[in-house]
Parts: C-alpha cells; structure tokens; sequence
C-alpha cells in the first residue's frame, strides 16, 4: 500500500498543498487540481472540517490522486488523519512520536527537516521520504548537495517552490516537490476559475517533467 501511494506522489512530482479553502471551494479546486495531472494532494488538518475533506476527497479522487494529511504535529493528529482515510502524513517538523503513529498503521510519512542531521534522523527513524522546509531558502543547490552523501534518502522540498523552480529542484535530485499558494492561486479559487487553476496545474506537471529529463 505505501509503495503504492509513493508510486502515485512520483508520478507527477507535485504535491499540492490545500490549507484553510471555503468548503464549498475545497473539492472544486482538488478536481481542477487533479485534471490537471497533480497525483498528490495535501489537505492541512488546521483547517475547518479537514478530516471530512480527506475522506471525501479520497473516495472521488483515490483512483487519480494520493489524498494525505498535512501539518501533523503529533501523533494524536496522525491517528485521526489515518482514521479519515489519509494515504499519507506530512509533518512540518520532525517528531518521532508522528512517525512512529503513521508507521504503526501502515501509512506513508514524510517529517519536515532542514539540516543533514535532520533528514538523516528522520530516515533512521522510519520516514519514507523527507520534506526539506523551508526550500526557498537554501535553493535546488541545498538539495544536490544533500543529495551526494544521503543519496538514499528521499527528498520532497516544499516552501518557496512555483513554476519558475520547481524543476531546477527536481533536476537537484528531489524526488516531487511541495507547492502551496503560487498553485493554489487565491484569485482562481475566488472566483471559481477552474479551467485556468488546472492550466496552471499542467504547467507546474511540465515543469517537473522538464526537470527529470537527462
């Protein structure tokens, strides 16, 4: 089951991250989302009716798209997140006890880190693949640097990262990258600009594409 769902976050290498959208506007925008060709999608459990999210946005989108929990601070969040159905759990930061929680049911995780030490800790404590937050401020440099010694971590960058970087960051050896507001753009989901939210979408696919080429 976890390698299934790390299977579907590689397929398109963006993970798009929804935090705190209107109910009504919430599934409308993960559909354009999805049409667009984004295969992982992040609801953040701070938002209002997170949970319900979840299961509803995994029983229409599980067969295109991972469904997954973010910002999980502890493994009270994790355990309710993996009863609303999440396929995995994003941590802003690293906690063993949120690792051991997701790990204890099966589901995949990915703990926040931000130094080498970090991202080696959260592997040797059981994490599938390691956000590095936040990107924006070390650059794609940062993550191939990383990359040398830790080659058999997984990295998913997140923080910063728009069109314009997303695949200088996958070309630095991250395997999918996080994208929050610049996909998520406020003006699209306010007036309810579907077509135009999946275009951008497209892009963003693209762009990883451009990045994994040799």
């Amino acid at each position: 089951m976890k390698q299934k769902v790390f299977n579907k976050l590689l397929e398109s290498g963006v993970v798009a991250v929804v935090r705190k959208l209107p109910k009504e506007k919430a599934m409308p925008a993960i559909e354009a989302l999805v049409r667009g060709g984004v295969t992982g999608i992040e609801i953040t459990v701070e938002s209002d009716g997170a949970y319900e999210l979840i299961k509803e946005a995994k029983q229409e989108f599980g067969e295109r798209a991972a469904v997954g929990a973010g910002t999980v601070l502890d493994g009270h969040a994790a355990y309710q997140a993996i009863a609303a159905d999440a396929d995995f759990i994003f941590t802003p930061t690293l906690k063993r006890e949120t690792i051991e929680t997701a790990r204890r049911y099966g589901q995949l995780v990915i703990p926040g880190t931000f130094t080498p030490t970090e991202i080696q800790t959260a592997y040797e404590w059981g994490a599938d693949v390691v956000k590095v937050f936040p990107a924006n401020v070390v650059g794609p440099g940062y993550i191939k640097n990383v990359a040398g010694p830790l080659s058999h971590v997984s990295i998913m960058p997140t923080g910063g990262i728009d069109e314009t970087n997303i695949a200088a960051f996958v070309k630095a050896g991250a395997v999918a990258c996080g994208v929050g507001g610049s996909l998520l753009k406020q003006a699209f989901i306010e007036n309810e600009q579907w077509g135009e939210l999946t275009a951008l979408a497209e892009t963003y696919v693209k762009e990883v594409e451009k990045g994994r080429m040799k």
